[in-house]
């Protein structure tokens, strides 16, 4: 049953308090049977017995030993590579930045080295994009030739950032960030960035960096094993902040996340296996955490799905979602778990997402979510948008298997937006021992199968001094 609905008018909201939203089971094609099976969560110890954070052997490697001066005005970048190869050279340990503003281009940080950024001090990382070589690099789902990132390793193994300092990106409205603001000169490049990859262009060749208006990931490892970021705060990212791309066993753990440029996006593991971030704190011009796996050819053409990510104990205040899956999504999405956080912004869009369209396509399957609590979205608690951009193709994205158990919202404009597409699919939302309250419209469900609600409340804004069984009942 696929009733396409639309929001009803403030007008008709405010005459009709309650009652309309106790008609969503019915005209959605609620079923009344119990949700299925959620025992997905049985999957979560042997995943976790996987995430292993790296260890390292107890030796320092002061920056200060390797020439770097705790002055803004002077250039410590060569003197930090500098320590972070000799740390690699020999067999590993930790590179140590003291308090202090130390000014740096990209650090590029090699096997078993953990770049240890003290309390009180800042790796203030230099706008220039002279300083970034060209890499292989993800831009947007990808592959490229372009900026390096400013944390960037490649092939390794064993690596960390750490520590309870800062890491400033110096990214602005006349750095970094213009580049997306009208007339937006970033728009071209990503145009034949994309037409590279639809062409089937080798990644060699594909060539932007200097001279180009690309921007670069804040902390990226590529292909590696084993990574630990923990504890530092990142600001002013040129773009996406934590990009982890075809790697395992990664821990994101006590990071603060506090940037509000274009593209911010918090976390964004893409084709990654293995993954927990938890205890971290998201406030972002974008998604809080986004899980991606590649965009549309190269996306299918790398074909490597994120799988097994574990997101808890988060708290997400601004972006455009809590926990977000896509768009960049060609290679699949599978077995995503998140538990015991709070999202909580007006100005967050909404609390979990997922974006696709016929062109990008993609499976998400098995993602669950328990013990939330959203006191305040300004979207839907659930928002499934499978005509995001307007792109089509042949294409079909499919969402299957997505549960919610245990989650509170006091407002939000919706409980599930599910926007589905003809020749896509939408298979088994389940939602569980659940209360929505201060809800201002009814779900809006399009071309989706097998919705179902079991014990959830649903409270309209004007019923919020009601007891929710008078306004809406038991479901």
């Amino acid at each position: 049953m696929n009733p396409e609905r639309r929001p009803i008018s403030s007008r008709n909201h405010k005459r009709t308090p309650g009652i309309w939203l106790g008609l969503i089971a019915l005209v959605a094609g609620v079923l009344p049977a119990p949700a299925a099976d959620v025992d997905g969560w049985d999957q979560v110890p042997d995943i976790l017995a996987r995430i292993v954070a790296p260890t390292f052997p107890e030796r320092d490697f002061v920056a200060t030993v390797f020439g770097a001066i705790a002055d803004d005005l002077v250039d410590d970048g060569a003197a930090l590579q500098q320590a972070i190869d000799a740390c690699h050279a020999a067999g590993g340990g930790r590179v140590i930045v003291p308090a202090g503003i130390w000014r740096t281009g990209p650090l590029h940080l090699k096997s078993n080295v953990n770049l240890h950024v003290m309390e009180g001090a800042t790796l203030l990382f230099d706008p220039d994009q002279a300083r970034y070589p060209n890499v292989l690099t993800l831009f947007e789902g990808v592959e490229c030739m372009s900026f390096s990132p400013l944390v960037y390793a490649f092939e390794q193994e064993n690596i960390a950032v750490t520590g309870a300092g800062v890491l400033d990106g110096s990214a602005s409205e006349t750095q970094w960030w213009d580049r997306k603001r009208p007339p937006t000169p970033q728009k071209a490049d990503v145009q034949r960035l994309y037409a590279m990859a639809e062409q089937g262009v080798p990644v060699e060749q594909r060539a932007f960096g200097l001279g180009s208006f690309l921007r670069p990931s804040f902390i990226q490892p590529y292909r590696c094993r084993n990574v630990l970021i923990e504890g530092v705060t990142l600001r002013r990212a040129p773009m996406w902040n934590i990009h982890p791309v075809l790697s395992t066993n990664v821990t994101v753990r006590r990071v603060t996340v506090d940037t509000h440029g274009p593209n911010n996006d918090g976390c964004n593991p893409e084709s990654c296996r293995d993954v927990l971030i938890e205890d971290c704190f998201f406030n972002t011009g974008d998604d809080c955490i986004a899980i991606k796996s590649g965009r549309n050819a190269d996306g299918r053409r790398v074909g490597v799905p994120s799988e097994n990510i574990i997101v808890r104990n988060c708290t997400m205040r601004d972006g455009h979602g809590g926990v977000v899956i896509g768009s960049e999504i060609s290679g699949d999405c599978r077995n995503v778990f998140v538990e015991n956080c709070t999202m909580d912004s007006a100005a967050l869009g909404s609390a979990l997402r997922f974006k696709s369209n016929t062109y990008r396509g993609g499976t998400i399957e098995n993602v669950y979510l328990r013990n939330v609590s959203i006191p305040k979205v300004s979207g839907a608690i659930v928002l499934m948008q499978l005509k995001y951009q307007r792109e089509t193709g042949p294409h079909a994205p499919i969402i299957r298997n997505v549960h919610l158990d245990n989650v509170t919202s006091l407002s939000s404009r919706h409980v599930l937006n599910l926007g589905g597409v003809e020749g896509g699919l939408i298979d088994g939302v389940y939602v569980r021992n659940s209360t929505f309250s201060g809800v201002r419209a009814p779900d809006i469900i399009e071309h989706v199968r097998d919705v179902r609600f079991t014990n959830v409340t649903i409270l309209a804004e004007t019923d919020a001094a009601k007891p929710a069984a008078a306004a809406l009942g038991q479901r």
